[in-house]
């Protein structure tokens, strides 16, 4: 396992680990937050399957249509949302993407799997290059939000160590953006954290990149 077969299973565990989360997020939090969530795990296990390398799974021809269907009715369900919160045009945005590269994979001519040493580039180029544009952006962006800000002792009542709090919870519930998180246990206490949200949607978008590039 080496070339790109190691980046392709790299993308594997990539997105099915935040898949998983994105799965536990879903129990810990409720309302919008919960829906978020639920729209990511699909995203997370459906680019984790695309990334599988042909030796390990070739999928039927088609299979790229049920792709296209899952997230083109991802798509259309995220146009929905848009409206309610930003982050849903880039689930919106991420979705077509599949949409596109499943239609380019099932093209004749075209690679066998995404992150597999393919023979014949698919896709339009320009349109795969917009898309690898938008996410660089995205990654740069997200990257920048997650570095720690060094705060003023004015604005951490004089100790200069403290920082504010951006949820805040019990044993028995967390409030979020979206609601409150239900049922005891240590769930809410980190699946819930807003800074691990964005690091899911940070893995998923560097493994977009990864096979945009093997496209």
């Amino acid at each position: 396992m080496h070339g790109p077969a190691l980046s392709g299973w790299l993308a594997v565990v990539l997105c099915a680990v935040t898949g998983v989360y994105c799965l536990l997020r879903m129990r810990a939090c409720a309302g919008e937050e919960r829906r978020a969530a639920g729209g990511e795990a699909v995203m997370g296990f459906g680019m984790a399957s695309m990334a599988l390398p042909a030796a390990v799974l070739t999928p039927p021809e088609w299979g790229w249509a049920v792709y296209a269907g899952v997230f083109g009715g991802a798509a259309l369900h995220g146009l929905g949302g848009v409206r309610r919160g930003a982050h849903h045009l880039h689930h919106v945005v991420g979705s077509l993407a599949m949409v596109y590269m499943a239609v380019a994979m099932a093209a004749p001519g075209a690679g066998a799997h995404a992150g597999h040493t393919a023979g014949t580039p698919g896709g339009i180029p320009v349109l795969t290059g917009g898309l690898l544009l938008y996410y660089m952006v995205y990654v740069l962006h997200a990257g920048a939000r997650l570095v720690p800000v060094a705060l003023p002792a004015t604005a951490t009542g004089g100790t200069g160590r403290g920082r504010p709090s951006t949820t805040t919870g019990t044993a028995t519930g967390t409030a979020t953006a979206g609601g409150t998180a239900p049922g005891p246990g240590p769930w809410p206490v980190w699946a819930t954290r807003p800074e691990l949200a964005l690091a899911c949607r940070l893995s998923m978008a560097l493994a977009m990149l990864a096979m945009l590039v093997t496209l």
